[in-house]
């Protein structure tokens, strides 16, 4: 696991210097549209008056609890938390930046989208004397870490990606739980002979299929391949390691792994999920939310038939097998125009994954991102729950490297690009040296 990210080693993760002239126009862009534009995306005024203003996602119960608390504590100085949905935030978000609409704290996912802000000026620093940053675990907060200061505090669940398996269905085609690729197409190939699809996969959501690359790039060239391209490094596209990752995820494709009908599953109408559960499909790569989805959805699968582990290792590849990818967390930033910023440190420090949060998170099968869970752990009663948790905070507490997902960690210019040609490189409509010759060009 990391030290305490060092002062200076955020750097990577900073637009070089001709991308760095463009992003305060990201965000002052939206100043040019007319406030009846902005619709919703925001209450009239948000940095003056007396009381904080958030903004955060709708599926955020364990932070408007916590926003709750706060209120009950603060009658008088009361947060006004907005929630936005997925598909609308970052816009939303942007214009109101724009127009000087924008909350006193927002919720955000760190790395590049996060770091537009920071260089424009938008966004405060935090230290650990105003919000206690040595409780989180450090290479979480490496995600809201740039030029060796950090721009968030972690407010949401552990979310690596791992490989959910139905037991059953591995049972009965005979698989065993695959730990190396080679045994994940030997997987592949007789599952598909069993008659049911190999992976379930939501190609038509296109972030699904991302994991795959992230995790085939990051065991096939190590970390360090994509930390050059997060440099903004355009030539770092054009790396071998990216050409062999893309050649692995079309193989997995030719071999059937997904099936005949990924690219019109979507995740968010829970098809790729119920695929699992309902043994049409032996695996899933999924984030951790999803074990909190099959819970609700389907609780006797969880208590029988639920499996999981890392994503396995490549023989000959130059990537750490405990290396993972995802989100690390989500984080709450601060307005640097905000005229409330006492009373959000407050919250940030005192009411953010304090005591009674961190329970919360656990009882929902989250891991919140914070150090010394080991006794919280074993106190969890539900055993499933209990070795969840444990191999999830063990995950992430082993890993050398903690990927932020590609397209929260590039700039925000380069996300849409980088789905399209993760989509095209899926579907083979790209040779797999095309995917970083293309990527490259959009990182110009």
């Amino acid at each position: 696991m990391h030290g305490f990210p060092g002062r200076g080693d955020g750097d990577h993760r900073t637009p070089p210097a001709k991308k760095r002239r463009l992003i305060a126009s990201v965000v002052a862009a939206g100043a040019a549209l007319s406030l009846a534009a902005c619709g919703s995306s925001g209450p009239s005024t948000t940095t003056s008056g007396k009381g904080l203003t958030m903004w955060a996602l709708t599926d955020q119960t364990i932070l408007k609890e916590s926003v709750d608390a706060y209120n009950k504590d603060h009658p008088d100085e009361k947060i006004t938390l907005r929630l936005f949905a997925n598909d609308d935030y970052k816009q939303k978000l942007r214009v109101a930046f724009g127009a000087n609409q924008a909350p006193d704290l927002f919720f955000n996912w760190g790395g590049g989208a996060l770091n537009d802000y920071v260089e424009a000026g938008k966004v405060d620093a935090v230290d650990d004397g105003q919000v206690n940053l040595l409780r989180f675990m450090p290479s979480v907060l490496k995600s809201a870490e740039f030029k060796g200061k950090v721009y968030g505090v972690p407010a949401n669940g552990l979310a690596p990606v791992v490989l959910l398996y139905n037991k059953k269905v591995l049972k009965d085609a005979g698989v065993q739980p695959p730990k190396s690729y080679d045994e994940l197409l030997t997987a592949v190939k007789k599952l598909k002979d069993d008659g049911v699809t190999p992976i379930s996969l939501a190609a038509n959501s296109k972030w699904p299929t991302l994991m795959h690359l992230e995790y085939l790039l990051d065991r096939e060239g190590g970390s360090k391949v994509f930390q050059k391209i997060a440099t903004g490094d355009p030539a770092a596209w054009k790396d071998p390691a990216v050409t062999k990752a893309n050649t692995r995820l079309q193989e997995l494709a030719d071999a059937g792994a997904f099936g005949d009908n990924a690219s019109s599953v979507n995740y968010d109408q829970g098809a790729s999920t119920a695929l699992l559960y309902t043994g049409k499909a032996g695996m899933e790569l999924m984030g951790t939310w999803e074990y909190a989805n099959l819970v609700k959805a389907a609780p006797d699968f969880v208590k029988n038939d639920l499996g999981y582990l890392a994503f396995p290792a490549l023989s000959g590849g130059a990537g750490d097998p405990k290396s993972i990818v995802g989100n690390p967390s989500n984080f709450l930033s601060l307005n640097s125009a905000s005229k409330n910023k006492s009373a959000a440190l407050t919250y940030l420090k005192d009411y953010v994954m304090n005591e009674d949060q961190i329970g919360s998170y656990l009882a929902a099968g989250s891991v919140p991102p914070v150090t010394r869970l080991d006794t919280r752990l074993a106190q969890v009663k539900s055993a499933d729950d209990r070795k969840w948790l444990t191999f999830v905070y063990g995950l992430v507490n082993d890993a050398p490297s903690f990927q932020l997902s590609w397209d929260q960690d590039l700039p925000s210019e380069q996300a849409d690009p980088l789905l399209t040609n993760v989509d095209k490189s899926f579907l083979g409509q790209i040779e797999p040296e095309q995917f970083g010759e293309n990527m490259s060009e959009a990182a110009k």
